[in-house]
């Protein structure tokens, strides 16, 4: 039996990293927490688990059935289920390109249309969008990953504007590295390490960004950040959480001539 006044909560991408940090620390403050992946039974404890493939439109919409034949209402939908694909634009194949925005973009937008009419009917809720710092300043060799997360942000963008009337919040989250298994997991372009013209560039960048990934935070303050996005009053649209120096690096942005920022970039990941 769920409390009528506990606030329903379905995070996708709940088994591993930062989704399955967040939806263990919501379930252990009180809210329901129905969590989804591929593997449901890799949930943590307190966490109902839900089967679900962000890419199949019959999946989407199943797992949304699933969680309204167990509650009376989702109030919170955290779209967090993602994946990276690391290598160069140019030997990117658009079958590559087309996964990346299938899990990161297009995901988010089905389970948005499908719980949208439902927040719309009860007449409220909070959607929470977890973009990524690369949505905001593009990184080298991981071109595709920042498209799909600058897509994101623009969708949100939108999305915030179109569901204002309805008493409908909209929120986007901006982590930096923090250490999951994200890491361990990005896909690599096919022949990135060995390509003749991008293999030695490659090769440095994606050890500096393996490096702060690995040196990154603490999953839960995302958590945590969640949390307190939930139960703002009037949260903000934007939200970024991370190691201090990478929030400070992409605070500069608005402030820095572009070129003396891309001099910056350039030269952190090996490129100058």
């Amino acid at each position: 039996m769920i409390p009528d006044q506990a606030k329903i909560v379905l995070i996708t991408g709940a088994s591993s990293g930062l989704g399955r940090a967040c939806a263990a620390y919501l379930a252990a403050k009180g809210f329901t927490v129905f969590g989804t992946s591929r593997q449901p039974a890799e949930m943590p404890s307190g966490v109902q688990p839900v089967a679900l493939d962000v890419t199949n439109d019959v999946s989407v919409e199943q797992a949304v059935t699933a969680v309204l034949k167990r509650a009376p209402r989702i109030d919170v939908l955290v779209n967090n289920a993602g994946m990276g694909i690391a290598g160069p634009i140019e030997e990117t194949s658009v079958e590559e390109a087309k996964r990346q925005f299938e899990v990161n973009f297009f995901g988010v937008m089905r389970l948005c249309q499908e719980v949208i009419p439902l927040m719309r009917e009860q007449g409220n809720g909070r959607i929470i969008n977890v973009s990524s710092m690369a949505g905001v300043v593009a990184l080298p060799f991981q071109g595709l990953y920042s498209a799909s997360k600058f897509a994101l942000e623009g969708f949100s963008e939108a999305l915030r504007f179109e569901l204002d009337p309805f008493n409908i919040q909209v929120v986007v989250v901006q982590p930096g590295d923090f250490r999951t298994r994200f890491t361990a997991s990005r896909r690599v372009v096919a022949d990135a390490f060995a390509s003749p013209v991008y293999g030695a560039l490659f090769q440095r960048a994606l050890q500096r960004f393996e490096a702060e990934e690995n040196s990154g935070a603490n999953p839960q303050l995302v958590a945590e950040l969640l949390h307190r996005i939930i139960l703002a009053k009037s949260p903000r649209f934007r939200y970024r959480v991370g190691v201090w120096f990478q929030r400070f690096y992409v605070g500069l942005r608005p402030f820095l001539p572009e070129k003396l920022f891309a001099n910056l970039i350039a030269t952190h990941y090996g490129l100058r």
